[in-house]
């Protein structure tokens, strides 16, 4: 084979590689959802505050490290936080809260911005909380094929924040 040929089929490889990722779905959705021995509007109390969303950040057990520094008023629509720790950085804010959710945008700059939703539901005397986030993986072959592991990589992360949440409130 020659040059010309070996770099015509690698880039046809390559291409043809690229192109299959387009066909791996481009919305992810991660959702776990728990049992709380709390008030419905206590969680909603806590999750529509970013010095609230502190007492169950989830990201706190993993990164001693992790910087926290808050903005926006102290609730509702608009409060948030900034983040930089040993998984990344960027930002949280809320953009949202209905009578039963409290739904974030989240910005970590060039790997995108998910959007995050709780949502608190009285059952038996407590609430059913369930939290969820969805991500749009656009065109990026890469960020398609990470799409395919975000159930795993996320979901133990909102487990052990439920369980956070579960002792907080």
């Amino acid at each position: 084979m020659t040059l010309i040929q070996i770099l015509a089929a690698s880039t046809a490889v390559v291409v043809v590689l690229a192109a299959g990722t387009l066909l791996l779905p481009r919305h992810v959705h991660v959702e776990r959802q728990a049992v709380i021995d709390a008030e419905a509007a206590a969680v909603l109390a806590l999750a529509a505050s970013g010095d609230g969303y502190q007492r169950f950040n989830p990201y706190r057990n993993t990164d001693l490290g992790l910087s926290i520094t808050l903005f926006g008023p102290p609730s509702g629509v608009g409060s948030g936080f900034h983040f930089a720790g040993k998984e990344g950085k960027g930002s949280q804010t809320v953009s949202a809260v209905t009578a039963d959710a409290v739904h974030y945008r989240i910005d970590l700059g060039p790997m995108g911005t998910p959007s995050q939703t709780i949502r608190a539901e009285p059952h038996d005397g407590g609430a059913e909380v369930t939290w969820s986030m969805r991500a749009d993986m656009g065109f990026n072959p890469v960020g398609r094929v990470m799409g395919l592991f975000m159930d795993r990589m996320v979901g133990p992360t909102f487990e052990r924040g439920l369980a956070n949440l579960d002792a907080a409130a």
